[in-house]
């Protein structure tokens, strides 16, 4: 399965709204490039592509079963709704295993396997304070606990400047 495939499959998804699909794009272009950046192998890049266009598969039917859809109930439920977006597709099964355990950890800020789940939580991090327009401060305060990689940390310190420029206006 191309990444481009996985994308068209989640656009055409009639359970994802507009916030879900440019949510996933942004994710996924940030973790493409910080994976790129720190110099990821193929496959580990490839994974962690898959992982950041699927990582918020299950919100919809969480939204729509409990109207909302908390960080620890999507890694809960995540895995069976990946499994059946991967049935069928070309997609080894061990990295289908690995997309589970990355987007079933995804708001786990402890305890970090790899550099590819390292990068999904940066990316998804960034975004998220981004959208949800998070106090410098907060931004700082958690990202700087969290982020490891080299392109990560230059993305927070400038998302950080952004957002106090953007308060001081």
């Amino acid at each position: 399965m191309r990444i481009s495939d996985a994308i068209a499959k989640m656009i055409d998804s009639p359970h994802n709204s507009v916030h879900d699909i440019e949510h996933l794009l942004k994710v996924h272009s940030l973790a493409r490039c910080i994976g790129q950046l720190e110099g990821l192998d193929e496959q580990t890049l490839y994974t962690l592509e898959l992982a950041a266009v699927v990582h918020d598969i299950s919100c919809p039917y969480l939204r729509e079963k409990y109207h909302s859809a908390p960080g620890e109930l999507q890694e809960k439920e995540s895995c069976g709704y990946l499994r059946e977006f991967f049935s069928g597709t070309d997609v080894a099964e061990e990295i289908v295993q690995r997309v589970c355990l990355l987007v079933s950890r995804h708001h786990t800020y402890h305890d970090i396997e790899g550099q590819d789940l390292q990068i999904l939580l940066e990316a998804d991090f960034l975004v998220v304070a981004a959208e949800k327009h998070l106090p410098p401060s907060t931004v700082e305060n958690q990202g700087h606990k969290l982020f490891k990689t080299s392109a990560g940390l230059r993305f927070l310190n400038n998302l950080i400047l952004q957002l106090n420029l953007n308060t001081q206006e």
